[in-house]
């Protein structure tokens, strides 16, 4: 499972909250639920908040009802009616109060989000894991191998901030709400589409866009705003390329310069999703620097004779053994593991 870490919202609150009320009530005088509902209360400050603007809900919530009753109750029709009929039972009245309870915690929560305006995450993953994350506006973000991503929506802007690794993007429309992903030397604006960037160590950006069209600026790393409501200040910032489906942009060169990639280049540099990486004549020394990516093995290539050999094949990203093999079994090397953990790639002799 890979290392999320995630920040509640106060819509989630709001929902704990209403179930927790629902259970009391429902279940008066458990000690079971007690117990577990004390230990809800004690995690974090904002439950007690959270429950005491329930209470205050539910407490209007039964004035009204038992204004509408006397109000009822006034007319001798109703008396007599209420005679014949029987009240209503206690079930219903619970799930009364939990739809009202519900339905007022969703309106907090709108409130809220309108209110405080941001939503942050930080988001990470291991040496050899992915992960899928559904953001609060419907975007969904793919986080490759050994990644850091932060993340602050809020109503002016979507603003992401890729620390390390790569992250792939399925942007959900909103053209009241720009789209920036904050990487290296660079910032990608997208309204609605998909694509992918990668953070290299040095700080350059490799973008490639699989659907609809962004634009890279050249800035310099930003941190996240703390005013919930800022909008993105980009005034360093100069818009230099826009990148359509089927491109890809480097910011190692001087001119941020776009290449087309192929239909097959593309799924090749999104193997990853699939938990593949695909080889296509790279020479081997680059090919083991994208393997280790995966594995916390340390692996050396230890004789230039054999780094520029060209390698080319599928492979599964947790399987290094059958990556290990596979050049064993293609290529003039041998695979030598040392007792230290290290796995060196020799000429064959």
């Amino acid at each position: 499972m890979s290392d999320v870490v995630r920040l509640r919202t106060r819509a989630e609150i709001d929902e704990e909250a209403a179930t927790w009320a629902w259970r009391l009530d429902a279940a008066a005088g458990s000690t079971t639920d007690q117990r577990a509902f004390d230990a809800w209360l004690r995690l974090d400050p904002r439950h007690r908040r959270a429950m005491e603007d329930m209470s205050r809900t539910w407490q209007a919530l039964d004035g009204l009802a038992e204004g509408v009753r006397r109000e009822k109750l006034s007319t001798s029709a109703e008396a007599t009616q209420r005679a014949a009929t029987p009240r209503p039972g206690t079930r219903g009245r619970h799930a009364l109060r939990y739809a009202a309870a519900a339905a007022i915690a969703l309106a907090v929560a709108g409130a809220c989000w309108l209110r405080m305006g941001s939503e942050v995450r930080i988001l990470s993953t291991a040496v050899g894991q992915q992960s899928n994350v559904t953001l609060i506006d419907g975007s969904i973000v793919t986080l490759n191998t050994d990644t850091i991503l932060e993340t602050d929506l809020s109503r002016g802007a979507r603003q992401l901030y890729l620390r390390r690794g790569e992250v792939h993007f399925q942007v959900a429309h909103d053209r009241l709400r720009p789209f920036l992903v904050h990487a290296g030397d660079a910032v990608v604006r997208a309204v609605g589409t998909e694509f992918e960037v990668r953070l290299h160590p040095d700080q350059h950006v490799d973008v490639v866009v699989n659907e609809g069209r962004v634009e890279v600026q050249a800035a310099a790393p930003a941190a996240p705003k703390q005013t919930p409501n800022a909008r993105p200040r980009l005034a360093s910032a100069t818009t230099v390329r826009t990148l359509s489906a089927g491109e890809q942009l480097s910011t190692a060169t001087a001119d941020y310069s776009i290449v087309p990639v192929t239909r097959q280049q593309l799924s090749s540099e999104l193997a990853w999703r699939e938990g593949a990486i695909i080889f296509d004549g790279q020479p081997l020394s680059q090919a083991v620097s994208e393997i280790q990516r995966y594995t916390d093995a340390r692996i050396v290539v230890s004789d230039a004779r054999v780094a520029d050999l060209r390698v080319g094949g599928r492979f599964r990203t947790d399987d290094l053994q059958g990556f290990l093999d596979g050049l064993q079994a293609a290529l003039p090397v041998s695979i030598r593991r040392t007792s230290d953990g290290m796995v060196y790639v020799d000429p064959r002799r």
